[in-house]
């Protein structure tokens, strides 16, 4: 085929890294490239699609992949949507995929050495957002619980399959809070690349995309995955310090044999994603209040979504990791027509949280 490959970069993280807003500024601070984004999301909606399209981005598209685990066997958009950027490969110079806080990047990375798109696309890097704070508060430990040893068994998982993991949300962070969430991950996944420092959610743009970490340097086959399949003799140092930092094109690509990426999901279906709707406007402390109650009282890992205020001034955009919760009032932003919160955990109780909105927000809610 003539024409070159287009290069891409996936994007993987557990629920609620900051995934979406450091792909925000990735976008803004790209001005010289089209870019094409694919956004997954473990939901029945896309709201991380949703916060992407609300800046004015000329030259990117964006396209929303909801409703499962993107690149998965069961993933009847991937594919086509991929081939049809293709057609459009004069427009698109670089492909980023988002993919959801329950996904792990290696789905992407298999369907990339695939026959329909090995000739077209070309893996640039994956790369996995931390939450550092979250890191070092034990929160992706194996714990006493199934919950626990879930979320413990993925986010390693995630991390084991990146080429550079970024650690996210250190802005608070002392040097001696980053050294140790350095070696943290390093002892989960001592075969990654580079470790990147994202502060205010931002990443150097050189130092994210046109890397070229999976070029092939001569013949053969590429394929993708965790560099702990290299031979000893060919893997990164673990001890990055003994490099110059940076300096990326001088490692040699790393080839894979893939694991199956689809075994988490299937033994383990505790993973729950549910939308819960209101055509009530909001009374934004209510929401705000109701939402700190459900977050304390439910398993649940992640919630995010938007609802008209009730005092006329625009959309309130709510998000939630854990019992972290931050609600935002956009008087610039139109309000939705109803309100749309989607809620991630581990068999949580979709009845108790509808009741607990209804009585709390003294709205109603289904």
């Amino acid at each position: 085929m003539s024409s070159p490959r287009i290069p891409v970069t996936v994007l993987t993280g557990f629920l609620g890294a900051g995934k979406t807003t450091l792909l925000a500024n990735l976008i803004r601070d790209s001005k010289q490239r089209r870019l094409a984004i694919l956004v997954n999301e473990f939901g029945e909606v896309s709201i991380d699609g949703t916060i992407l399209r609300t800046d004015d981005k000329a030259g990117v598209e964006i396209h929303d992949l909801a409703n499962g685990l993107v690149a998965y066997d069961d993933d009847e958009h991937f594919l086509p949507t991929m081939l049809a950027l293709w057609q459009r490969r004069q427009q698109i110079d670089h492909v980023l995929i988002e993919t959801s806080g329950l996904a792990l990047p290696s789905a992407v990375m298999e369907q990339l050495q695939g026959p329909e798109l090995a000739e077209r696309f070309v893996l640039d890097a994956t790369l996995a957002v931390v939450d550092t704070p979250l890191l070092l508060a034990g929160d992706f430990d194996a714990g006493q619980d199934q919950q626990d040893d879930a979320v413990a068994s993925l986010f390693r998982q995630q991390l084991e399959n990146a080429d550079i993991v970024v650690l996210n949300k250190i802005d608070q962070l002392d040097d001696a809070a980053m050294l140790q969430a350095e070696s943290t991950v390093r002892q989960l996944a001592p075969s990654i690349r580079f470790i990147e420092l994202a502060y205010q959610a931002k990443l150097d743009t050189r130092l994210t995309l046109g890397l070229h970490l999976h070029e092939v340097s001569g013949s053969g086959h590429r394929h993708y995955g965790p560099v702990s399949s290299l031979p000893l003799n060919l893997r990164p140092l673990a001890n990055q310090t003994l490099l110059d930092g940076h300096s990326h094109g001088g490692l040699a690509a790393h080839s894979h044999g893939l694991a199956t990426h689809k075994h988490f999901h299937e033994q383990d279906p505790g993973w729950q994603s549910f939308l819960i709707r209101s055509k009530d406007a909001q009374d934004p402390a209510r929401l705000l209040a109701a939402v700190e109650n459900i977050a304390r009282e439910e398993a649940l890992l992640r919630i995010k979504g938007h609802a008209a205020s009730a005092d006329g001034q625009g959309r309130l955009a709510l998000q939630a990791v854990r019992q972290r919760v931050v609600l935002q009032q956009e008087p610039d932003t139109a309000a939705p027509r109803q309100a749309q919160l989607v809620f991630i955990g581990y068999h949580p109780s979709r009845p108790r949280i509808v009741e607990l909105l209804r009585t709390l927000t003294g709205t109603h809610w289904q």
